[in-house]
């Protein structure tokens, strides 16, 4: 597969029981660390998808980002056993974004891909 794989932090790669502080991440979700870490040896791109990461009005400042952007890949390099890019952007080479709580729609339709309404 080209491109890269998006992968969100809390909840689907970190476990997630509510907001501690920006630099608390949660233990290890062992599935999805060693489907992340099958899809590196494959060759695949993995990103940590997350908004922890976001910068916008009145949000946070470019180095609290920074700060956090560094807890995540630190986190990643514990569990994972390297650093991976981290971002809260989709850009065409996305291919697929697991998440805990996306809902698939089959593309074009508005419809959703599990059947209901």
């Amino acid at each position: 597969m080209s491109g890269w794989v998006g992968v969100d932090l809390d909840g689907t790669l970190a476990e997630y029981a509510g907001w501690v502080d920006e630099h608390h991440i949660g233990a290890p979700i062992p599935a999805m660390v060693q489907r992340v870490k099958q899809w590196l040896a494959e060759g695949q791109e993995v990103r940590i998808f997350t908004a922890r990461v976001a910068i916008t009005e009145g949000n946070r400042a470019q180095s609290t980002a920074d700060a956090i952007t560094e807890s995540i890949q630190m986190w990643c390099l514990e569990h994972i056993g390297q650093v991976l890019p981290v971002t809260c952007t989709k850009d065409f080479g996305m291919v697929e974004l697991w998440d805990d709580r996306c809902v698939q729609v089959i593309p074009n339709t508005g419809l959703r891909a599990d059947g209901k309404p």
